[in-house]
C-alpha cells in the first residue's frame, strides 16, 4: 500500500491580513511580509525537497508556491477546489464590522460556523467536500511521493476536520489558525490519514 505526504501550507500574508478582513475568493495582493514568507517556504522546500506542488487557482497561493517551485524546477499544478471559501457578504469585511450590523447572525456564527454561515456565502459543508476530493485525488495522483499544497487558512481547517474525523463544526476551535507559510504534514496511506504535525513554521510567518 502506498504512503503520500501531504504538506500543507497557507499562502503568504496579504493586504488584508492586519486587519483580519475575510480575503475568501477575492483576489488579494501579498505584502512585502507576505513575499518574504513565501521565500522563505522555497527556502524550506529546497531543504526538504517535494516531487509535485499543487496550489489554489487564487494569486495569493500561486505566488507563495512560485519561490519553492523555482527551487526544486517544478511546474504547479492548480486545483480549482483549492481555493477560499467564498464569505460572502463578509468578502473584505471583518467579523467585527459584521456584527455591528446583525449581532445576532454573528453569534450564530461563533456558535457554530458551519450550520450558521455568513449570508450568500459557501455552504462550509460543500467546501470542505471539495477540498477533501481534491486531497484524496493529488495523494492518489503522486503515491509514494511527498506533495506540497499551497492553499487557504479556512478551506485547509475544514479539510483537515473532514479528514481527521473532526465535527466540521469545530475547525474554528481546534484549529484557531494556520500561519501563514507554515507547514502542516499529512499522511496518507489508503484511506487512512494521520496528522503528523501542525503549523510547523519554516522561516518568517504570522
Amino acid at each position: 500500500m502506498s504512503t503520500t505526504t501531504l504538506l500543507l501550507a497557507r499562502h503568504g500574508q496579504t493586504v488584508w491580513h492586519a486587519e483580519n478582513r475575510y480575503a475568501g475568493i477575492s483576489d488579494v495582493a501579498l505584502t512585502d511580509e507576505g513575499r518574504a514568507q513565501a521565500e522563505a517556504l522555497g527556502r524550506w522546500a529546497a531543504a526538504h525537497p517535494v516531487g509535485a506542488i499543487w496550489t489554489s487557482p487564487l494569486s495569493r497561493a500561486i505566488l507563495t508556491a512560485a519561490p519553492a517551485a523555482r527551487a526544486l524546477n517544478l511546474t504547479p499544478h492548480t486545483e480549482p477546489a483549492l481555493r477560499e471559501c467564498d464569505f460572502g457578504v463578509l468578502e473584505g469585511r471583518t467579523l467585527t464590522e459584521f456584527e455591528t450590523e446583525d449581532p445576532g447572525a454573528a453569534e450564530a456564527f461563533r456558535s457554530d460556523p458551519v450550520a450558521n454561515p455568513f449570508p450568500e456565502a459557501e455552504d462550509p459543508t460543500a467546501a470542505a467536500t471539495r477540498g477533501t476530493a481534491a486531497l484524496h485525488h493529488i495523494a492518489a495522483t503522486h503515491p509514494d511521493q511527498r506533495v506540497l499544497i499551497v492553499a487557504h487558512n479556512t478551506l485547509l481547517r475544514l479539510v483537515l476536520c473532514g479528514l481527521l474525523g473532526i465535527p466540521l463544526g469545530e475547525y474554528r476551535r481546534v484549529f484557531p489558525r494556520l500561519r501563514n507559510a507554515a507547514v502542516s504534514e499529512l499522511r496518507v496511506q489508503g484511506g487512512t490519514v494521520a496528522l503528523m504535525s501542525l503549523n510547523v513554521p519554516c522561516g518568517t510567518e504570522s
